[in-house]
């Protein structure tokens, strides 16, 4: 499919199953956190892995670029961040995907524009190896790192950024809904979704029919899908307002 079919495609998509923003979320000067997930560079710096980009990606340096904005104004403020790492053993596989994010590869640490996260004081960094980083969490006595971190900054609001969007972002939003609703995860209510925080992964219908086993993957569509899908389970997509400065979730 052509770049103008595949366009095409996405704006079919986009009026078959439309949303909209839910307005202006102005962060407050307190009970705010910020959720980055999987900023590492097995998913974002070309060349870096078998899940990696294999060529520079415009979606994918825009949500990098957005999460070191976002994250920097955070850690001036000394509000609360929890980053999630993708980070396997090479001994256990993680079907369907190919592997990924080895401990030792380097796939597994930051992006070198979020290096710097690793020495701020106000950052939790939780290395996962599933898919989704609540379940990752859970500790075997039933506790669980997340909760916890909610529960110590008192956090009302997560914004949610990264990759990927159909993939790691939505499961973790999902869980944390899911959790929010019977209550453990309190005193969370509500979880955004930034949209241009966000990417995923391309790998159109032409490449994906000559690789066995392949699912294509375009990356708008899948995007779309995923920020739909989000907001199907309870998250909002909003503006953001932080000191004045007004951000719209393009895509939203």
């Amino acid at each position: 499919m052509g770049t103008e079919a595949s366009a095409s495609a996405v704006d079919l998509l986009r009026l078959q199953i439309p949303f909209q923003t839910d307005g202006e979320l102005v962060l407050p000067q307190r009970g705010v956190g910020l959720v980055l997930v999987d900023l590492c560079n097995g998913f974002c710096t070309v060349g870096a892995g078998n899940l990696a980009p294999v060529a520079p990606n415009k979606q994918i340096e825009k949500m990098v670029g957005e999460a070191a904005r976002l994250a920097k104004l955070f850690c001036d403020r000394n509000w609360p961040i929890f980053a999630f790492l993708d980070t396997h053993y090479p001994d256990k596989p993680e079907p369907p995907y190919p592997p990924h994010c080895i401990i030792g590869t380097g796939e597994e640490n930051f992006v070198p524009d979020l290096q710097w996260l690793e020495k701020e004081p106000n950052v939790t960094v939780k290395r996962k190896s599933c898919i989704d980083g609540y379940i990752s969490c859970i500790e075997k006595d039933g506790s669980s790192i997340f909760a916890d971190w909610v529960g110590k900054y008192q956090i009302k609001t997560v914004l949610v950024l990264g990759i990927c969007t159909d993939i790691c972002v939505l499961d973790f939003a999902s869980s944390t809904l899911a959790a929010r609703n019977i209550d453990r995860v309190p005193p969370l209510q509500d979880v955004v979704i930034y949209s241009e925080g966000c990417a995923t992964y391309d790998l159109p219908v032409e490449v994906a029919t000559n690789i066995k086993g392949a699912l294509a993957h375009p990356q708008d569509l899948m995007h779309h899908i995923g920020l739909y899908m989000a907001k199907g389970r309870g998250s909002y997509a909003s503006y953001w307002t932080l000191h004045g400065q007004r951000k719209r979730c393009k895509g939203c």
